[in-house]
């Protein structure tokens, strides 16, 4: 790993100890093992109260206890393993999502418990196979916790979780789908939790060529050489006023096979947004820059389960990874950078960025061949001002791609609701020096983003994903974990996993 002497950095600090703990756990279904630490009954609304919990309702209630989803109940027993009661809510109101959110509360109540059970005894109609890859990944998506950093901290990781529920029986496949999936977003969640002195574009080539071998993908490293030979001018004008070098990173991942198609995936990656000459000012928010490179961390944590989900489509993508630093070089207001493909663009806004290296990248994806796009940016404070922290706009030039978006989102819980792609604010792009600005006007800045983003995309299907306002979250909510929450890396695992163009 390269590393600047001065930061002191131990040379083996590990760069994804999420990925660690994960490939530690182990998930099965049966009986609940004598061994275990603590055992959460599933209550619902309606219906008796298992015998297990020892209460009946109105003892339940009195306790404060109401069943309802997220609700829960701790009962330590000497000499017996401690007891969680979990409230599911309604039997008719059951989902796969109510189960993923209450093994999340289990392993919250069960957070000082290294070997945890957890019984159902009715799934109210849930099929068995959704349900166990439900429960599984709310399990191991919850007890993430980033702590590489902190020598004081009592987190403690999950080592085994048995799941007694009715009518099993071969559970291998939605298990091993669950720690996948789990495995897109703990990826994306290490690196985005990463300090940005620990973790530059450098570092970020050096962690995807690692994660490439262990995974079954390509890696191909683009320095700052190679993208002036390549005409990748958003990019670089960026990364003008750093003193840390800029990556593109190239994946690739290539089915067994033959392939259902080619989807292309474009990640923003600024790996710390200063805002440049257009500085931000010093508030939370800046706080959270570190964060900026959600989207490529998220592309990059989709990678890792491309091959182990069986995708049967090749997928390639383009991680563009700088920091946006202000300095004596930094590039300007006024400044007229040449996009890959030669379009020309004005900078009004140095803190508009984002849009500025993902230009380049859509111009490549073009080139490649793909036969649909989707990107994904922390790209736009009007994302989070119209949708807020829990569900994150799409945007899109084809309503087949932006429904697989939309379709995935569903699957996995992670929410997202479509924006119109508005081109009658597409002429507040307009530029009197260049071909296209990178800033609209005031109002509507996720969309007319959107826009200059279509201009790179042209014919080609595409969808956008910003995800500004979701990729983290401040404190611990059902199995997002407080901190980055890897948005996006299991929507875009699920796109690809079936990917397949219009016929």
């Amino acid at each position: 790993m390269d590393r600047r002497p001065n930061k002191i950095i131990p040379a083996d600090l590990a760069t994804v100890p999420g990925l660690d703990a994960l490939e530690a756990a182990r998930i099965e279904v049966g009986a609940i093992p004598s061994d275990a630490q603590a055992i959460g009954v599933g209550v619902y609304t309606d219906g008796d109260v298992p015998g297990e919990v020892g209460f009946d309702r109105a003892a339940l209630e009195q306790a404060g206890f109401t069943a309802k989803p997220g609700s829960v109940l701790n009962v330590p027993r000497a000499g017996r393993p401690d007891l969680v009661v979990i409230g599911l809510g309604a039997q008719d109101d059951l989902t796969a999502d109510v189960l993923r959110d209450a093994a999340a509360v289990l392993m919250r109540g069960a957070a000082r418990r290294e070997r945890v059970g957890l019984r159902i005894d009715d799934l109210a109609g849930v099929e068995v196979e959704v349900a166990t890859r439900a429960l599984a990944e709310g399990a191991l998506l919850a007890r993430y916790r980033y702590t590489v950093l902190n020598s004081a901290s009592t987190h403690i990781a999950l080592k085994a979780l048995t799941l007694d529920i009715p009518g099993y029986g071969d559970v291998d496949q939605p298990i091993t789908q669950a720690f996948v999936g789990a495995r897109a977003a703990v990826v994306a969640r290490d690196l985005a939790n990463t300090p940005p002195g620990h973790l530059t574009a450098v570092n970020m080539g050096e962690i995807a060529e690692s994660l490439g071998e262990r995974f079954g993908f390509a890696v191909e490293l683009f320095d700052k050489e190679a993208l002036i030979a390549l005409g990748c001018g958003g990019l670089l004008g960026v990364n003008q006023g750093s003193t840390e070098e800029p990556r593109m990173i190239k994946l690739t991942y290539t089915p067994s096979g033959e392939s259902s198609g080619h989807l292309g995936l474009v990640g923003k990656g600024i790996m710390y947004d200063s805002g440049g000459i257009s500085l931000k000012p010093s508030d939370p928010m800046h706080l959270l820059m570190k964060m900026d490179m959600g989207g490529a961390a998220a592309v990059l944590g989709a990678f890792t389960g491309l091959r182990d989900a069986g995708t049967t489509a090749t997928v390639s993508g383009w991680l563009m990874c700088t920091d946006n630093m202000p300095s004596g070089t930094s590039y300007k207001l006024g400044d007229v950078l040449t996009a890959r493909g030669g379009t020309t663009i004005e900078v009004k806004n140095t803190d508009a960025e984002g849009r500025l290296v993902m230009s380049d990248a859509l111009v490549l994806a073009n080139e490649d061949g793909v036969d649909a796009i989707v990107d994904i940016a922390t790209l736009t404070g009007a994302a989070l001002v119209s949708l807020g922290s829990a569900r994150a706009p799409v945007f899109g030039n084809d309503q087949r791609t932006v429904d697989l978006v939309t379709a995935a989102a569903a699957t996995v819980d992670e929410q997202v609701w479509q924006l119109p792609l508005e081109r009658k604010y597409r002429p507040q792009l307009d530029s009197e020096i260049a071909d296209i600005a990178n800033l609209g006007g005031p109002f509507a800045g996720a969309t007319t983003a959107a826009l200059f983003l279509e201009h790179f995309v042209g014919k080609t299907p595409w969808a956008h994903l910003d995800i500004a306002g979701t990729m983290q979250t401040e404190k611990d909510d059902a199995w997002r974990t407080a901190g980055a929450t890897g948005f996006g890396a299991r929507i875009l695992l699920e796109v690809a996993r079936g990917f397949a163009p219009a016929s």
